[in-house]
């Protein structure tokens, strides 16, 4: 017999998670190095990073009974990745920092590494002796990385879906299934 009900839960296996464990360090850091204490603006930006973490989580975890939640949380992680970039973007603007371009050879060389590269010791590490104008490249970077791949595990969230259905249909196949081996 089929399981019917699937377990849910290793979010941590996923490059996505682990991308968000990073930029909520970065974040962490950044704020506490670059941001004057009391600056409302702290704790927003961490709650941001933080939620984009911990909906990943939980959306895995909610995924065993409510394919519904799991997609919800997982967007829930997206949009709140989409505020805190605005945040950094907003950070550089307001203090005529330089945003990279997309293509610039410091950006290209950033994406590099952090595609290839997903250990939140290194990055925490390494921002402690860069810029404001670097770290929050950096961030900005590691967002817009995290979105495609937070994009893609809703799009296999919604494939995963349509073809095993949600818990419900699940249990009456179970359900099914078991009727029929006993008949035997």
């Amino acid at each position: 017999m089929e399981k019917f009900i699937p377990q849910q839960g290793h979010y941590r296996r996923l490059r996505v998670f682990r991308v968000t464990e990073i930029i909520y360090d970065i974040t962490y850091i950044f704020t506490r190095r670059f941001l004057s204490k009391g600056d409302r603006t702290i704790d927003q930006m961490v709650q941001a990073a933080r939620s984009g973490k911990q909906n990943i989580a939980e959306g895995s975890a909610a995924g065993t009974t409510s394919k519904e939640t799991e997609i919800k949380l997982t967007n829930v992680a997206k949009a709140s990745l989409q505020e805190l970039l605005v945040d950094y973007e907003d950070y550089l603007r307001v203090r005529e920092l330089k945003l990279w371009h997309k293509d610039s050879r410091k950006a290209l060389q950033t994406r590099r590494y952090c595609a290839t590269h997903a250990d939140s010791a290194d990055y925490r590490e390494a921002v402690k002796v860069r810029s404001d104008e670097t770290v929050a490249n950096i961030a900005i970077i590691l967002i817009h990385q995290a979105d495609v791949l937070l994009h893609r595990l809703i799009e296999r969230q919604k494939r995963d879906f349509l073809i095993n259905g949600g818990i419900r249909e699940q249990m009456t196949r179970g359900r099914i299934e078991y009727r029929n081996s006993q008949k035997k």
